[in-house]
C-alpha cells in the first residue's frame, strides 16, 4: 500500500446491518486518489444508473485522501459523496475540522453506506473496528447536541460527522456537520444520510498514518511554512474568509438582492465585514493543524440568542444572508449561520431561499396569510430570521416549501420562476461571473452544477507551472480552464484544502504528495490524474441520462439584460460558450457533454468507455 493510505475502506449494508472490509488496490489509489475521485469511480461501479437519491440504491460515502492525517500542510479534509436529491447530478461536499483525520486515526481511509436502516443509527469506528448502534435517543437532536451526546458517551476525544433535524426531515438543501460548525454543504447530502436513518458517523483512535519519506514531508512544511504572505494569506488569517467581504460587495464579485441589485443597493460593506467580525469574535479557530486558522468562534449574542462559542459566519453566508437579503446586520447573520449549523443546512443555499421568498413577497406573489404573518422585506433581519429558522424546521406551509430550496419553491408558488436562481436545482454561490469570467465556466460546466470551488480557484495557485499555451489562465477560458480545473481536483481529492493551496507555492502540493505516497508524479501526471477525475465524475451525470449542456443559466447571473448602474453596469458573461469551450478543450461532446470514447480510453478508463459506449 502506498503512503497516505490506512489501507481500508468499510462498505455498510443498512438495509440489512452487515459490515464489510475492503482493501483499496494499488491502481484504484494511483488512478483515482481520494476523495471525490475515488468517490466516484467507486459509485460508477456498484450504483445502478438512475437511482433514487433518497433511495436504498444511492450509495453515500465518507472519503478522506492520501494527505488527510498527515504532517502535510493542509491536510485536514473530507469529502462525502452521493448522488445529489437537489440537482439529479453527481454530488459531492467537502469538510474541513478534525473529522477526515479522525477517520484516518480510527483505520478507514473511506467508509460508504448502501440501504436503508429500519431504525436510526450511528456508526461507531473504534481503532480499526466497526460496529453500529442505535441512535433513536440522537434522532431529533441538533447536531450540536448530538455531539455532546455522543462525546459523553463515547469520550470527548471522538470525532464525528452528523445530521441535525434538517437533514432527518429530508431537506433537499441540507448539509452534514462536524465539529458544530464545520459543514460538507452542498448538493443536499444531509437529505441521503437522512433518507438512510443514519444519524452520525463517529471516529475514534489514534492509528498513525503511514507515509513513504517523513523526514521530506517535515522540511517541506519547515520550509514553505515562512513564504506563505501576501494578500489573501494575510486576509485569512487576520479576518478569515469575510475579510474579503466588503471588496466583493463593493466591486461586483458579490451578488446582492437575489442577484437583481448592484453595490449601490448595499451602502454598508464594512458593517459586515474583516474588522467588524473580529470586533464580534471570541477567538481564532483552525481546522486540523492548519498554520492559517481562518476560523473564529465568537462571543455571545447580544441582540440575537446565540451561544458564546457558535462559528464565526463565513464569506459564503456572509454574503448570502446579508448581500442577497440586503441585511447588513452582522450579529443577525451570525445568528442565521447558527441556525443552519445546529438544523443543518446548506448556508448559500438557505440564504438564497430566503432572498427569492423576500421577492416573492415584495412582488406580491407571497401574503402574509403565506408566510404566516412575517413581513419578508429587503433589510428586514428579524424576518430574515423567522423566515431561516421555519424553513431549518420544515415549519408552516410556506417554510415546507422553502426547505427544498428555490427551484421546489417555484414550482409551487405561481409566477416566480424568474427569481429562482439556480442551475439544475442548486442555487448559486456568492461570486458573479459577470465580475470575474472563470466562475462562469465552472458554474455551467462542473459535473455538479453551481460550484465556485471544483476548478475556478486554480488560476489562485502561486507557483503553478501553467503550460505555455494556457498563459491567460485567468481567463477560465479552453485549455486554461482544463489545466487548473484538473489541478484542484488531484487538491481536493488528496484532502487538501483549496484556501491553503492558493497561499503557498505549489510545488509544496506537488512535493508532498509525492513524499507522503512514495509516488513520483510529474506534474503532466498530475495534470493526467485530475482529468480522470473529471472524466469520472462527468460520465456520473451522463449515465444518469442528464445532458448538462442544456443545464440553463439564470439571466440575472449571465447579465442576459445588462445592469444599468454599479459596477457591473453593461456587463455579460456568456457562460454557455465558455462552458462548450471547456467541454472541447476536455474531448466532451459539446451538445450532450459526453466524454469521447478515445479520450476515456487514453486515460485508461476502458471499463468506464464500454459502459457509455455499449
Amino acid at each position: 500500500m502506498a503512503g497516505g493510505y490506512m489501507g481500508k475502506i468499510l462498505w455498510v449494508d443498512l438495509s440489512r446491518g452487515k459490515l464489510t472490509e475492503e482493501v483499496p488496490s494499488e491502481k484504484l489509489c494511483k488512478d483515482f486518489l481520494g476523495g471525490y475521485g475515488i468517490g466516484a469511480k467507486l459509485l460508477l461501479d456498484r450504483q445502478q444508473p438512475k437511482a433514487d437519491p433518497l433511495g436504498p440504491d444511492n450509495i453515500l460515502g465518507f472519503v478522506t485522501g492520501p494527505l488527510t492525517g498527515t504532517p502535510s500542510l493542509f491536510g485536514s479534509r473530507y469529502t462525502v459523496v452521493a448522488k445529489s436529491p437537489l440537482t439529479g447530478t453527481w454530488g459531492d461536499a467537502n469538510s474541513g475540522g478534525d473529522f477526515g483525520p479522525g477517520l484516518k486515526f480510527a483505520g478507514f481511509d473511506a467508509v460508504f453506506f448502501t440501504g436503508v436502516s429500519p431504525k436510526p443509527v450511528y456508526l461507531f469506528l473504534n481503532e480499526g473496528k466497526a460496529e453500529l448502534k442505535d441512535a433513536a435517543a440522537l434522532w431529533g437532536k441538533d447536531a450540536a447536541q448530538t455531539e455532546d451526546a455522543l462525546k459523553a458517551e463515547l469520550g470527548d476525544d471522538v470525532k464525528l460527522s452528523c445530521i441535525g433535524p434538517s437533514g432527518e426531515k429530508l431537506s433537499l438543501i441540507s448539509c452534514i456537520v462536524n465539529n458544530k460548525g464545520r459543514v460538507a454543504g452542498r448538493s443536499g447530502l444531509g437529505a441521503v444520510m437522512g433518507s438512510k436513518k443514519l444519524k452520525a458517523v463517529v471516529a475514534k483512535g489514534k492509528m498513525e498514518v503511514p507515509v513513504a519519506d517523513k523526514a521530506k514531508v517535515d522540511e517541506i512544511r519547515k520550509q514553505y511554512l515562512p513564504t506563505m504572505t501576501g494578500f489573501l494569506f494575510d486576509t485569512l488569517k487576520n479576518f478569515g474568509t469575510g475579510g474579503l467581504t466588503a471588496g466583493s460587495l463593493q466591486n461586483g464579485d458579490a451578488p446582492i438582492k437575489n442577484w437583481a441589485g448592484s453595490a449601490l443597493d448595499f451602502p454598508n460593506p464594512a458593517a459586515v465585514s474583516d474588522k467588524a467580525i473580529t470586533d464580534l469574535q471570541q477567538r481564532k479557530y483552525g481546522c486540523w493543524r492548519c498554520p492559517i486558522a481562518c476560523g473564529g468562534l465568537m462571543k455571545k449574542g447580544t441582540k440575537y440568542n446565540y451561544r458564546e462559542g457558535v462559528h464565526k459566519p463565513e464569506y459564503e453566508t456572509i454574503v448570502a444572508f446579508g448581500g442577497m437579503c440586503v441585511v447588513d446586520d452582522l450579529e443577525a447573520i451570525t445568528m442565521a449561520n447558527e441556525i443552519c449549523n445546529t438544523y443543518g443546512l446548506d448556508t448559500i443555499s438557505a440564504g438564497a431561499t430566503v432572498a427569492f421568498a423576500v421577492e416573492c413577497f415584495e412582488k406580491g406573489l407571497l401574503t402574509l396569510e403565506d408566510t404566516d404573518g412575517i413581513e419578508l422585506k429587503w433589510g428586514n433581519a428579524k424576518a430574515m430570521l423567522q423566515m431561516t429558522e421555519k424553513m431549518a424546521k420544515r415549519e408552516g406551509k410556506l417554510g415546507d416549501i422553502m426547505a427544498d430550496g428555490v427551484k421546489k419553491a417555484s414550482e409551487k408558488i405561481k409566477g416566480s420562476e424568474e427569481f429562482a436562481i439556480h442551475i439544475q436545482g442548486q442555487e448559486l454561490p456568492m461570486h458573479d461571473p459577470k465580475r470575474f469570467m472563470h466562475y462562469g465556466g465552472t458554474y455551467k460546466g462542473d459535473a455538479t452544477p453551481a460550484r465556485h470551488t471544483q476548478g475556478s480557484e486554480g488560476y489562485r495557485a502561486p507557483g503553478l507551472d501553467v503550460p505555455a499555451f494556457d498563459k491567460k489562465a485567468f481567463a477560465g477560458r479552453g485549455p486554461a480552464h482544463k489545466f487548473t480545473a484538473n489541478m484542484v481536483h488531484v487538491v481536493m481529492s488528496a484532502g487538501w484544502c483549496t484556501l491553503g493551496y492558493q497561499c503557498v507555492d505549489f510545488k509544496a502540493f506537488h512535493g508532498e504528495l509525492n513524499a507522503v505516497t512514495g509516488w513520483n508524479l510529474s506534474i503532466e501526471d498530475m495534470n493526467k490524474l485530475g482529468e480522470r477525475i473529471a472524466n469520472a465524475r462527468q460520465a456520473f451525470n451522463v449515465r444518469e441520462g442528464l445532458n448538462p449542456v442544456q443545464f440553463q443559466v439564470p439571466g440575472r447571473v449571465s447579465g442576459k439584460t445588462p445592469m444599468a448602474a454599479g459596477p457591473l453596469a453593461g456587463r455579460s458573461v456568456d457562460m454557455e460558450t465558455l462552458a462548450k469551450d471547456y467541454y472541447a478543450s476536455m474531448d466532451w461532446d459539446v451538445t450532450t457533454g459526453k466524454p469521447s470514447k478515445k479520450k476515456l480510453e487514453e486515460l485508461g478508463m476502458h471499463d468506464i468507455a464500454e459502459a457509455l459506449y455499449k
